[in-house]
Formats: structure tokens, sequence, C-alpha cells
């Protein structure tokens, strides 16, 4: 155990054990992002499943249509058209392919700092300005502006999935 402990250090101990022992044997798979074709129907698929949501209550970590948070709304619609992307607002952004404001086309997702430093926020776009998404609680799934002073001021940056 000496010998593993100083060829492994320390933050890898506990789970090296734990496999040695056969503790952990089976991880879920890691969620593998798609990316796609750009194509028009696709995009518009993208909108009008979300769309279809107009209405669906707010609901923390939500991510069916019994409610949903911002990040378990897109991440629904995108998995409903066959596009596997991560669950957090953050790890869309990350995971997406930058693009900048004015090569936004519907079905891309928009991002905005709420509060904190980073990504708290994310809705699709759907085009004229307009984006979809489940702002808070108490709210439900509804469109919004770009160019709302609010939104406005709060937008961190935009991002795509297709390729």
């Amino acid at each position: 155990m000496r010998r593993l402990r100083k060829n492994i250090g320390r933050s890898a101990l506990l789970p090296a054990v734990l496999l040695i022992f056969g503790i952990i044997h089976c991880t879920p798979p890691l969620v593998r992002t798609t990316r796609v074709a750009p194509s028009p129907e696709m995009r518009r698929n993208i909108v009008q499943t979300a769309r279809a949501q107009i209405g669906t209550p707010y609901r923390y970590g939500g991510s069916s249509p019994g409610g949903f948070d911002c990040s378990g709304l897109v991440m629904y619609v995108y998995r409903k058209n066959g596009i596997d992307i991560p669950r957090t607002a953050t790890d869309q952004f990350i995971e997406g392919r930058r693009i900048s404001r004015r090569n936004i086309q519907p079905g891309d997702l928009v991002f905005f700092r709420i509060s904190g430093s980073g990504v708290s926020h994310v809705g699709i776009y759907a085009g004229r300005g307009k984006f979809i998404h489940a702002p808070k609680p108490g709210k439900r799934v509804s469109y919004a502006s770009l160019t709302n002073p609010y939104w406005s001021r709060h937008y961190y940056g935009a991002a795509s999935y297709f390729n």
C-alpha cells in the first residue's frame, strides 16, 4: 500500500483502493456532446420543441415537461432532437462552439451571467432577437428579448452545437 500511495499520490488513492477491492466496478458513461450538421430543418425543430414547452413551470433541477430549470430545458430540447449536451449551463457553454452575437441563429444557445463570475443562465435562441428559457422560480418557460435592458446587461455569450 505504501508503494501504491507513493506512486499515485493522495488525490487518487481512494479511487485506486476502491477499484482494487472491487467496490467501484462500473461508472456511468460520460455524456458525449453531439455535433450535427447545420440545417434549417434541425434548427427549426429545436425551436419548435422549445416552443412546445412554453408555459411549463420552472422547477429547480427540473429537466422534464413536469418542470424545467434553464439548463434542464435546453438539455431536454436538444435530446428530443437527437443532440446530447451537458446538463449545466456552464458545461453547455464550455462544450459549445463559441459564436459572436451577430452570428447567432435559431437553435443556438445564449448565455447570461446573472450572479457570480461565470455563466448562470441559458436559453435557446428563437430568432428575431428572442430566446426561450425557464426564467426562475415562480415563473414559466417563456420568450424573452435580447434587447430587453436586463438581458442585454447580463448577456455573456453564445454557443452552437452545429458544426
